[in-house]
């Protein structure tokens, strides 16, 4: 899962507006809209959302799940690294 957070940060990280992540994930701009207004992890059908992780990942960035191994040990969102690691 994604959370709005990580999809507001992900969006900072790479420069870019809503409207530019949904042409991206190939959705529609109210549906990037929502959701990032949602609470906690993002609300919405799985195939946008599916599409919208896929176009973050395919901008270079690296989602981090809960419990998955970080400094921290929370979520987040990182730049890959440039070995593809």
């Amino acid at each position: 899962m994604i959370t709005a957070a990580q999809m507001r940060a992900a969006r900072a990280l790479l420069g870019v507006d809503q409207r530019t992540l949904a042409r991206l994930a190939g959705v529609s701009l109210p549906t990037i809209q929502r959701m990032e207004t949602s609470t906690g992890n993002v609300r919405g059908n799985v195939d946008s959302l599916t599409k919208v992780v896929a176009a973050l990942d395919g901008a270079g960035l690296e989602l981090i799940g809960e419990n998955t191994a970080s400094p921290s040990g929370g979520r987040g969102v990182r730049l890959k690294s440039g070995d593809g690691a």
